[in-house]
């Protein structure tokens, strides 16, 4: 113990005998609260993400109980605190619109408020990295209790997977091949309990990151939300904060380079979302470490993909993770290229905490002689249409299109989009790009996952399911396809993306990690000088602060005066 009970940071305002400390026990004890309670006790914050509008998280009211009841167990106090709920279903236009929103009330919460530690309790896409980036800034001692996956979807006998089997039947359904009452059977069986999407969609990805950077307890975010070690995990979380706490084990010490390093390699083996490289980056500059797209495309070289879970892998999906042995497994497999010595939340290294962890099926945790991809689950690439980068996950994509050149079509909205795909008889071929702009963090706004373009009609009557699109938006990690992402800087800005015309001829080459459209400088240099940015999309409030102060895809998408390099740490509040 490094801590005695007089450093607590929430004897500020319990322990001076003034009369502003006698206001804030004396409205502890209208709760019904003792002297007994928070007299040399770490007071825990229980940051829940739940609400009626959040699925996913449907299941952490309950949870809170649990996390409390550990706590209680440790000598805590618990204190529960919601905030925003970032439902990755209902919230629109989309909940990366609110990640750093989030990421701001976690941080000024856990300052505000007398509290020594955090259990913060999220899961669902954004939520994950929201949490993590306010809990970082704050550097109280946190604890990332993961809401957990879904259990396996089912209808008509068939396993359904969250999102990807949403697309494929999606796609059946346009092309005439399933009806309404087949559409409908999907709708009632695919979400069947509480938990994030089961595939390795973003929630999955977010969840394992957490995990591999020292955030979560060991195996905790592979646990099935309904399954009773949730419970148990989560009771552990609260145990565990407080002796965090007493031994001041901050952020600071867990969130190194080699932290940032082990997660993007276990991501990679994953198959991870196209989302990690946004928030990994995101995560990482919040901790002041400076990590980018050329190292999360070096270690994507380096590390296949083991993780033989949809979209990136064939059969199977979280469930089957969390019973073939789980991310420990899964890191115990790929030992030698993570760095051991890193610390995790528990006090001890992550070689210590997947000493002996086994694969007890390993068609879905591959030995990295038999990988599911050779190489890892993104790609980076460059080139004259994306001078600051774009992203493709080549093992969920038909590889004939590693290697492509096709004529551009081109929709500056979604509503455009939408008239060209749901047209039947639009004049196109396998070969052309399907080109959607003014989609990225300013131009969305928000940089919504409208990238994952449903296959246009002209196509599936022809039979073909994959082609090359291309976009300055994200996709659901849950999607698959031939989907090019992240294009930065976005058309919204002035980014090449913003020149093409119906025609260009767009060059893509995974292993070369390049993007190029067939267009000399001079032309560029020409449609540059001719282009108009377009009107802002907000007047006022947040979105208006959001479009001026959110950076590009390539930099984490976070706010520029958020990063720690911004100015100096913020006090500690007063009291008087």
């Amino acid at each position: 113990m490094t801590k005695r009970p007089e450093d607590l940071r929430s004897a500020r305002w319990f322990a001076p005998d003034d009369l502003r400390s006698m206001g804030h026990r004396s409205r502890a004890m209208q709760m019904g609260l003792s002297p007994e309670d928070w007299q040399g006790r770490p007071v825990i914050a229980i940051v829940n993400t739940w609400s009626d509008l959040s699925p996913c998280h449907h299941h952490l009211r309950d949870r809170a109980e649990w996390v409390k009841r550990g706590v209680l167990q440790a000598g805590g106090m618990p204190v529960e605190m919601p905030v925003h709920s970032f439902s990755e279903q209902f919230l629109k236009p989309t909940s990366m619109l609110y990640r750093n929103m989030g990421a701001m009330e976690v941080e000024e919460t856990l300052r505000a408020h007398p509290v020594d530690g955090a259990v913060l309790m999220g899961g669902c896409d954004k939520s994950t990295p929201a949490l993590v980036m306010g809990a970082i800034s704050m550097g109280l001692p946190f604890v990332f209790l993961p809401a957990g996956p879904m259990l396996r979807g089912n209808y008509a006998g068939r396993v359904l997977g969250s999102g990807t089997d949403v697309w494929k039947y999606w796609d059946d359904r346009r092309a005439g091949v399933i009806g309404k009452d087949d559409w409908d059977g999907v709708q009632g069986g695919i979400a069947r309990s509480y938990g994030t999407c089961m595939t390795m969609g973003t929630a999955a990805t977010m969840m394992s990151i957490a995990e591999a950077l020292g955030l979560t307890l060991p195996g905790a975010s592979s646990i099935p939300a309904p399954d009773a070690g949730h419970k148990r995990m989560a009771a552990a979380c609260g145990r565990r904060i407080v002796d965090m706490v007493w031994e001041d084990l901050v952020p600071g010490r867990i969130l190194t380079r080699a932290a940032f390093a082990n997660a993007t390699a276990v991501a990679m083996a994953t198959g991870c979302s196209t989302n990690a490289i946004i928030h990994l980056i995101a995560m990482a500059r919040r901790a002041g470490i400076d990590w980018g797209l050329d190292d999360l495309d070096r270690i994507g070289r380096e590390v296949p993909v083991i993780a033989n879970i949809r979209p990136s892998g064939s059969t199977y999906l979280m469930e089957d993770f969390f019973y073939a042995g789980g991310l420990p497994a899964l890191m115990a497999e790929l030992s030698d290229r993570l760095d051991l010595s890193a610390l995790t939340v528990t006090g001890r290294t992550l070689g210590e905490e997947i000493a002996g962890a086994k694969v007890w099926n390993d068609d879905v945790i591959r030995p990295l002689a038999n990988p599911v991809y050779h190489e890892g689950s993104l790609a980076v690439l460059r080139g004259n249409l994306a001078p600051d980068g774009a992203v493709i996950k080549p093992a969920a994509c038909d590889p004939r299109f590693h290697h492509h050149a096709g004529p551009a079509i081109v929709a500056d909205s979604y509503p455009e989009l939408k008239r060209i795909i749901d047209d039947p008889d639009y004049p196109m071929t396998p070969d052309h790009v399907l080109v959607l702009r003014n989609a990225g963090p300013q131009g969305g706004p928000g940089m919504p996952e409208w990238g994952m373009i449903p296959m246009p009609k002209a196509l599936l009557k022809q039979g073909c399911r994959d082609m090359v699109r291309l976009s300055d938006a994200r996709m659901s990690g849950t999607s698959y396809g031939a989907c090019v992402l992240h294009v930065a800087p976005e058309a919204h800005v002035g980014g090449p993306l913003a020149l093409i015309r119906d025609g260009d001829v767009i060059e893509l080459d995974v292993p070369a990690r390049r993007l190029n459209v067939r267009l000399t400088e001079a032309e560029l240099s020409a449609r540059r000088a001719a282009w108009h940015p377009p009107p802002p999309r907000y007047e006022r409030g947040y979105g208006w602060m959001f479009a001026r102060h959110v950076e590009q895809a390539d930099k984490g998408c976070d706010f520029d005066f958020m990063r720690t390099d911004f100015g100096g740490p913020v006090p500690e509040p007063e009291i008087f």
